[in-house]
């Protein structure tokens, strides 16, 4: 398994100094910044588009680590790579050429992952798992922060970890919603070792802490 880690979500952070908020994260030790793209019609939300990323990229050495919430992330892989993205995770649930996008993410010299949402079975990913980088269980309806941690989800981190295991694979297990000091152990006990927190984060009054109790 590797080394557990946390990703802080820019999500939570200020969205008048995303750079600062950026700086938080690397105070506290992180080495990941979890970056939400969201076009308000495969969720209910809109957030950063390429040229945000772009900007950003100028301001941290953290590894970019980008979750593509669209309707087609096909079109914008290329975008949010030159944008200095380090990985890109898409979804399995809208209809596109998923083996083809994930291929696509690797020849732009990118790290690339796959991301199914709470409702969805952890079969519809099997068939692409030699193929990825990083599969991310999203543990709350993805579109806003601050959910509540559904624990349901935890049979399926554990399906994607025996899976891992049996075929000798290494990609990591990333989880995303309602992560903090209580279900990231829950999470890691499953087989997670990526942790993406958002609001906990920026609100935990000792960030390097919560940084400690959730890798563990």
């Amino acid at each position: 398994m590797p080394a557990p880690l946390l990703a802080p979500s820019l999500l939570a952070g200020d969205h008048a100094n995303l750079a600062g908020s950026a700086a938080e994260a690397a105070a506290a030790g992180a080495s990941w910044l979890h970056l939400d793209i969201m076009d308000g019609h495969f969720v209910p939300n809109l957030t950063f588009g390429p040229g945000t990323a772009a900007a950003l990229r100028k301001h941290t050495p953290l590894f970019l680590d980008t979750h593509l919430m669209l309707d087609n992330p096909g079109d914008y892989v290329e975008p949010f790579a030159r944008a200095g993205s380090d990985l890109i995770s898409v979804h399995i649930e809208p209809a596109y050429d998923h083996a083809a996008v994930l291929a696509r993410i690797r020849s732009l010299g990118k790290q690339n992952g796959l991301v199914l949402n709470p409702g969805t079975p952890v079969a519809a990913i099997e068939p692409l798992l030699a193929q990825v980088d990083l599969v991310l269980l999203m543990t709350v309806q993805p579109g806003f922060g601050g959910q509540s941690f559904r624990h349901d989800v935890l049979p399926k981190i554990e399906q994607v970890a025996r899976a891992r295991r049996e075929r000798g694979l290494a990609f990591r297990i990333e989880v995303d919603g309602g992560v903090d000091a209580a279900t990231a152990p829950l999470c890691r006990a499953a087989g997670a070792d990526t942790f993406v927190a958002g609001t906990a984060f920026f609100r935990a009054t000792d960030r390097v802490a919560f940084r400690r109790s959730i890798e563990g």
